[in-house]
């Protein structure tokens, strides 16, 4: 949709050059006077064209609807998983019950009900 939106601007500003010569050009001493006519048509048509691709809109798909965003992670080699407890009443947590809140995994216990953030422990 942007495209057309430039091609149209495009289009209009060559419309109003040549709108602008052509009253110009009636001016002169080999002017004629329906020139005037011409280049009032070509500014009308550009502007016309102008008003109109102002008002073409993104499609509603584009328009701030919410997006899932779905995290896939791939870890090298073999890796073991630890089970997960809740650390208020140490209940087993399934993937189900971590969700990504503002880029955080916040884990929400499904027994005790209680959320919290995850934090990972260094390594060493």
């Amino acid at each position: 949709m942007k495209a057309i939106k430039i091609i149209a601007f495009v289009i209009a500003a060559i419309l109003i050059l040549f709108g602008v010569i052509f009253i110009l050009g009636a001016f002169s001493p080999q002017g004629q006077s329906s020139w005037i006519i011409t280049g009032i048509v070509l500014l009308a048509a550009s502007f016309g064209i102008i008003f109109f691709a102002t008002r073409i809109h993104a499609p509603a798909s584009d328009s701030g609807a919410a997006q899932n965003v779905t995290y896939q992670i791939d870890l090298p080699g073999s890796v073991n998983m630890d089970t997960i407890k809740c650390k208020s009443c140490g209940g087993t947590l399934t993937a189900n019950d971590i969700k990504m809140v503002a880029g955080a995994p916040m884990v929400t216990c499904p027994y005790c009900h209680t959320s919290y953030q995850l934090t990972e422990e260094p390594k060493w």
